[in-house]
């Protein structure tokens, strides 16, 4: 549907032909006399204009998930925050739905509802400046995670990002984020200090946590605003020495795994703030050719080795293989297969909606139960057999310690995070119900043993039919300080797409 609104494809033609001086690339839409003139005369010389057939176009508007991807008819990369700013003025005054472009990996089906309309892509906002004092660090709004980590090490700094190199900084952080130093720093979002914001009216806004809209902006933030730049804490480097042991084991073990994880990892939420558990359940024909197998990764900071004292429970199972591996923070994404050269971060035309649930310890039972229904659906020629189920168990002192009524993300009393991911090539309805329903299916049996009154999903991996109390906390107070946030400074709905608040 890129050619649905006469506004904008007619636009186009007029724009394409007076805008010389603009960076331009591609289009093949029909096209009629409306201008943009309006709006070409008010962005900067370096803002660039892609339309559809250009390779511009496709590069930004390629998602990782391919499932009801969001559609558009034009493509801004916004050289300036003014460009921004009348991005979505003209957006507003046509009528015409905008929607944001981060890194791309935002996979929630409710971004199918953009049908048309304009893409605002951040690309050309990437930038890292440390502060002279060392404390603080002011990022672009379309920095990349990995840019992020490698531009901070570089100064002798970090704080806090996304596992994978490749999604954006401010993705994950407007959903809270989770990382591998939270155990030490707390989320994503809880390094916030001040941000440049463009609101639903265009209007461009300096806010700190003077601001009512703060509270939002740390869990919610996908729903009320552009952020342009971000002010954030950073941290001198404690230690550059990590290590992981990646144990791998058949599907057999996965009730002795889990109750070993429970008793010399999780412990209750006192995992050692140096110390994470991660695991993915997955087909890896290298192990076992014939049947999906449990990675179990154990990662500690600030050792050369990972302390016996966590392994040896684990080697005592009776592992397929077990690899130790040493080096610096930046090596975790590719320990962890989430680097940029990693399949995940690749756009190859795969759907991979996400079913999350938290949890706060791992049940056992349930475990079992899950695999039995994973393992089958999973194996051999399955269209699904690329699929993952992901176990991510952070540290999580300083989340907890953080009061959870301080920010629109809702569950700092969890302790790990799991979602199963249906990796596929759509090919029609039916198999995109079969995903879902499987995904669900999984994630029903966790809800079900946790004892939970309600579904509690990570907005970022959210699927995209949760709804707001499950994204955002089913408590009164809650929602109804959402609601009226929104109504104040979003009344139109402009960010409707993006896990929205009603």
């Amino acid at each position: 549907m890129y050619c649905l609104k006469l506004q904008v494809i007619a636009a186009v033609a007029a724009w394409a032909v007076a805008a010389a001086s603009k960076n331009v690339e591609g289009s093949h839409c029909p096209r009629d006399d409306i201008t943009l003139t309006g709006l070409r005369n008010k962005l900067s010389s370096s803002a660039i204009v892609y339309y559809p057939g250009s390779s511009g176009f496709t590069n930004i508007t390629t998602r990782w998930s391919s499932l009801d991807e969001p559609k558009v008819n034009v493509v801004i990369v916004p050289g300036t925050e003014n460009d921004v700013v009348e991005t979505v003025k003209f957006a507003n005054e046509k009528d015409l739905p905008f929607l944001t472009y981060n890194g791309v990996h935002g996979a929630l089906v409710s971004l199918g509802k953009m049908d048309h309309g304009i893409g605002i892509a951040l690309n050309q906002f990437s930038s890292v400046t440390v502060s002279d004092d060392g404390k603080t660090a002011t990022i672009g709004g379309g920095t990349m995670s990995k840019v992020v980590t490698d531009e901070l090490w570089a100064a002798g700094k970090q704080t806090v990002t996304g596992t994978c190199e490749c999604v954006s900084y401010l993705g994950p952080a407007l959903g809270g984020g989770h990382g591998w130093l939270q155990g030490q720093r707390g989320l994503v979002s809880d390094q916030f200090v001040s941000m440049n914001v463009v609101l639903a009216d265009g209007t461009l806004s300096h806010i700190n946590a003077s601001s009512d809209l703060w509270w939002a902006m740390k869990g919610a933030g996908h729903n009320f605003g552009i952020v342009t730049s971000i002010t954030i804490q950073i941290y001198d480097i404690e230690y550059t020495d990590w290590a992981i042991d990646t144990l791998t084991f058949s599907g057999d073990k996965v009730e002795a795994v889990y109750q070993t994880a429970n008793d010399h990892l999780v412990k209750n939420g006192t995992q050692p703030v140096s110390v994470i558990n991660w695991s993915y359940w997955m087909n890896n024909p290298d192990a076992d050719p014939n049947n999906p197998v449990i990675v179990f990764y154990i990662i500690q900071e600030g050792v050369r080795a990972v302390d016996q004292v966590y392994t040896k429970p684990f080697q005592d199972i009776g592992p397929l293989s077990a690899v130790s591996q040493a080096g610096t923070y930046k090596d975790l994404a590719g320990w962890t297969g989430i680097a940029l050269d990693s399949p995940p971060c690749q756009k190859a035309g795969f759907a991979n909606p996400r079913f999350p649930f938290y949890l706060q310890t791992y049940n056992v039972a349930a475990q079992k139960r899950a695999w039995d229904m994973y393992a089958p659906a999973i194996r051999g020629s399955s269209a699904f057999n690329n699929s993952i189920f992901m176990f991510e168990g952070y540290s999580v002192e300083a989340v907890h310690n953080i009061p959870s009524y301080q920010s629109a993300f809702a569950f700092r009393s969890e302790n790990i995070l799991a979602a199963p991911l249906i990796n596929y090539i759509p090919t029609n309805a039916t198999l995109d119900q079969k995903a879902a329903d499987l995904g669900s299916q999984l994630r029903n049996i966790l809800f079900e043993a946790s004892g939970y009154q309600d579904i509690r999903a990570y907005v970022n991996y959210a699927y995209g039919n949760e709804t707001p109390q499950q994204l955002y906390g089913s408590e009164q107070w809650r929602q109804q300080r959402l609601a009226a946030l929104k109504k104040k400074y979003d009344p139109d709905n402009k960010f409707s797409f993006y896990a929205p608040i009603p």
